[in-house]
Protein backbone atom coordinates (compact mmCIF):
# COMPACT_ATOMS: atom_id res chain seq x y z
CA UNK A 1 0.00 0.00 0.00
CA UNK A 2 1.64 3.17 -1.11
CA UNK A 3 1.61 5.99 1.84
CA UNK A 4 0.89 9.67 1.34
CA UNK A 5 4.85 10.50 0.68
CA UNK A 6 4.91 7.83 -2.08
CA UNK A 7 7.95 8.14 -4.30
CA UNK A 8 6.53 10.48 -6.99
CA UNK A 9 8.91 13.05 -8.56
CA UNK A 10 7.11 14.12 -11.33
CA UNK A 11 5.24 17.25 -11.42
CA UNK A 12 1.85 17.22 -12.24
CA UNK A 13 1.34 17.95 -15.59
CA UNK A 14 -0.33 21.52 -16.42
CA UNK A 15 -3.88 22.69 -16.97
CA UNK A 16 -3.45 23.46 -20.72
CA UNK A 17 -7.13 23.87 -21.29
CA UNK A 18 -7.34 27.66 -22.39
CA UNK A 19 -5.22 30.03 -24.21
CA UNK A 20 -4.91 31.39 -20.90
CA UNK A 21 -3.37 28.56 -19.19
CA UNK A 22 -0.73 28.44 -22.64
CA UNK A 23 -0.05 32.03 -21.95
CA UNK A 24 0.78 31.89 -17.93
CA UNK A 25 2.93 28.46 -18.63
CA UNK A 26 4.88 30.44 -21.33
CA UNK A 27 5.12 33.39 -19.45
CA UNK A 28 6.45 31.37 -16.77
CA UNK A 29 8.78 29.64 -18.24
CA UNK A 30 7.50 26.70 -19.72
CA UNK A 31 8.39 26.14 -23.61
CA UNK A 32 11.46 27.31 -24.97
CA UNK A 33 12.98 30.06 -25.64
CA UNK A 34 11.09 32.99 -26.92
CA UNK A 35 8.02 30.91 -26.78
CA UNK A 36 5.63 33.47 -25.47
CA UNK A 37 6.23 36.20 -28.25
CA UNK A 38 6.24 33.34 -31.16
CA UNK A 39 3.02 32.15 -29.67
CA UNK A 40 1.16 35.38 -29.95
CA UNK A 41 2.51 36.34 -32.84
CA UNK A 42 1.84 33.15 -34.38
CA UNK A 43 -1.97 33.14 -32.99
CA UNK A 44 -2.21 36.46 -34.21
CA UNK A 45 -1.61 34.95 -37.61
CA UNK A 46 -3.83 32.23 -37.32
CA UNK A 47 -6.88 34.44 -36.02
CA UNK A 48 -6.11 36.78 -39.41
CA UNK A 49 -6.50 33.72 -41.66
CA UNK A 50 -9.36 32.48 -39.82
CA UNK A 51 -13.37 32.70 -40.52
CA UNK A 52 -15.64 32.25 -37.59
CA UNK A 53 -16.73 29.27 -38.87
CA UNK A 54 -13.23 27.83 -38.93
CA UNK A 55 -11.16 28.20 -36.49
CA UNK A 56 -8.54 25.49 -37.36
CA UNK A 57 -5.69 27.16 -37.88
CA UNK A 58 -5.93 28.43 -34.32
CA UNK A 59 -6.15 25.57 -33.03
CA UNK A 60 -3.26 24.11 -34.86
CA UNK A 61 -1.38 26.75 -32.90
CA UNK A 62 -2.75 25.88 -29.40
CA UNK A 63 -1.82 22.44 -30.13
CA UNK A 64 1.48 23.07 -30.89
CA UNK A 65 2.44 25.42 -28.50
CA UNK A 66 0.73 22.94 -25.64
CA UNK A 67 2.87 19.93 -26.94
CA UNK A 68 6.07 22.43 -26.40
CA UNK A 69 5.37 22.97 -23.51
CA UNK A 70 4.11 19.41 -22.34
CA UNK A 71 7.37 18.63 -24.29
CA UNK A 72 10.12 20.93 -22.14
CA UNK A 73 8.11 19.58 -19.22
CA UNK A 74 9.04 15.71 -19.63
CA UNK A 75 10.90 14.33 -16.76
CA UNK A 76 13.71 13.30 -19.54
CA UNK A 77 13.84 16.48 -21.21
CA UNK A 78 16.75 18.13 -19.34
CA UNK A 79 18.35 14.81 -19.31
CA UNK A 80 18.40 14.50 -22.57
CA UNK A 81 20.01 18.07 -23.39
CA UNK A 82 22.39 17.08 -20.81
CA UNK A 83 23.17 14.03 -22.90
CA UNK A 84 23.52 16.26 -26.56
CA UNK A 85 25.54 18.74 -24.86
CA UNK A 86 28.20 15.51 -23.22
CA UNK A 87 27.64 14.30 -26.90
CA UNK A 88 29.09 17.72 -28.81
CA UNK A 89 31.29 18.81 -26.53
CA UNK A 90 33.08 15.16 -27.15
CA UNK A 91 32.77 15.70 -30.72
CA UNK A 92 34.22 19.05 -30.67
CA UNK A 93 37.35 17.69 -28.71
CA UNK A 94 37.85 14.33 -31.13
CA UNK A 95 39.97 15.39 -33.71
CA UNK A 96 38.18 14.67 -37.42
CA UNK A 97 40.71 11.84 -39.35
CA UNK A 98 40.17 11.57 -43.27
CA UNK A 99 36.92 11.50 -44.36
CA UNK A 100 35.41 9.51 -41.08
CA UNK A 101 34.13 10.98 -37.66
CA UNK A 102 33.63 8.15 -35.26
CA UNK A 103 30.28 9.16 -33.21
CA UNK A 104 30.45 5.97 -31.09
CA UNK A 105 31.83 2.55 -31.31
CA UNK A 106 29.25 1.52 -34.21
CA UNK A 107 28.14 4.52 -35.64
CA UNK A 108 30.13 7.02 -38.38
CA UNK A 109 28.83 10.09 -39.54
CA UNK A 110 29.93 11.20 -43.10
CA UNK A 111 31.82 14.75 -42.73
CA UNK A 112 30.10 17.18 -44.78
CA UNK A 113 32.44 18.17 -47.64
CA UNK A 114 34.01 14.85 -47.92
CA UNK A 115 32.62 11.77 -50.33
CA UNK A 116 32.51 8.77 -48.38
CA UNK A 117 35.28 6.12 -49.38
CA UNK A 118 34.95 2.83 -51.17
Amino acid sequence: MRGPHAENSLPAPLPLRTVGDLRAALWSGYGFTDDQVSFEADLQRALEVSSEADLSAVASVIVEYRGRIRLRQGADFGTAVQEGIDLMGRLKRKPLSGDWCHVGEDDQADHPHQERPA
